[in-house]
């Protein structure tokens, strides 16, 4: 086999390398395109969507808006902590108090309200 013969070889092979490597390329060119286009018809789809309306007063009676604890002060997130936790106990309590009632059973002396 001739001296020149092995430099065809190679350059064939060198030749089908970049052939592969060029379809590999547009081939993954074209999906990032159509990744591209769906993300795009996602946004045009989410961007007609009404946005939430948040109301100008808020619905708790705190007044606050959601998220707003970040820049609250500790002091005043402990005390909305503890009245939402009292809140809940009375709200268990009188549960309570109205079941033990609807069965007839005795009440826990702890759990009437003498005020």
């Amino acid at each position: 086999m001739p001296w020149w013969s092995w430099i065809l070889i190679w350059v064939a092979l060198v030749a089908v390398a970049l052939l592969f490597y060029v379809l590999l390329g547009i081939r993954l060119f074209r999906q990032f395109m159509a990744t591209v286009k769906d993300l795009g018809a996602a946004g045009e789809k989410l961007g007609h969507l009404n946005p939430i309306d948040l109301p100008d007063e808020p619905a708790d009676p705190a007044g606050a808006l959601p998220g707003s604890a970040v820049f609250a002060s500790p002091a005043v997130m402990r005390h909305d902590y503890e009245a939402s936790k009292w809140a809940r106990r009375e709200e268990r309590r009188g549960r309570r108090v109205q079941r033990k009632k609807d069965r007839g059973q005795p009440q826990a002396l702890g759990d009437l309200d003498f005020t």
